[in-house]
């Protein structure tokens, strides 16, 4: 492979667990509401839920709790809490974001944001941290027919951006994501927040990084064939 075939030409970052802190957040509202409505709070199918969006959210549950689980009950004082914590400023950044994107800028690689969770929710999420303004575009997780770990949104956000999915780095936390990424075509790190990498994320070869910092890092040019050759 050339260097130019293996050139990086945009980024796409998943939102929750890798551009913002969130995943532990919803988890506590998650289980507040579990609570207060007198359901059982079940770690495992919290755990399963992440990266996915809210038709598989809804799938899960029935399948964990049966068909008559309050779907549309939870889901809504969920989204209330939810909502009053994005506008209570309480969602912070993942460490090392702002440094992250300051380096895309000098490499003048385009990035977008492929996210499972709905577009309504998440620009105002993007926007109450500064973040928006700082992508070329988002995808929502409505906006495509499957969900992670289908491939769909990361096609999506490749076309978004002119690029080739083979031509994208794609930066996620769950192993969701990374079975999408990798079905798309993409480059893929993972970025471990809730969730620690399957095994078949590890048979396939995906780079692990601890932090935002370490990508960064892999990512600036060296010269000394450290991490992959950003390019337009």
């Amino acid at each position: 492979m050339s260097a130019d075939e293996g050139a990086i030409r945009a980024v796409i970052f998943d939102m929750d667990g890798v551009l913002l802190d969130s995943e532990r957040i919803a988890y506590a509202i998650g289980r507040d509401v579990c609570h207060d409505m007198g359901i059982p709070w079940r770690h495992e199918v919290a755990m399963q839920m992440i990266g996915l969006n809210s038709r598989e959210h809804e799938r899960l549950l029935k399948g964990a709790y049966g068909e008559d689980f309050p779907v549309a009950e939870h889901h809504e004082e969920f989204g209330r809490r939810y909502e009053a914590a994005i506008h209570a400023g309480a969602i912070p950044l993942k460490p090392g974001v702002l440094e992250l994107l300051d380096l895309l800028d000098r490499l003048d690689l385009p990035r977008a944001v492929a996210t499972s969770t709905r577009r309504n929710r998440a620009l105002p999420k993007l926007d109450a941290v500064g973040l928006l303004k700082r992508m070329d575009g988002v995808v929502g997780g409505d906006e495509v027919p499957r969900g992670k770990p289908a491939p769909d949104i990361f096609q999506a956000a490749a076309t978004l951006l002119e690029t080739r999915t083979t031509a994208c780095l794609v930066i996620e936390d769950s192993n969701a994501g990374v079975r999408g990424a990798l079905a798309a075509g993409a480059r893929v790190v993972m970025v471990p927040d809730l969730l620690q990498p399957a095994d078949d994320v590890l048979a396939a070869g995906v780079r692990v990084e601890p932090d935002l910092a370490a990508v960064r890092r892999w990512l600036t040019p060296t010269g000394d064939g450290a991490g992959p050759a950003p390019g337009r």
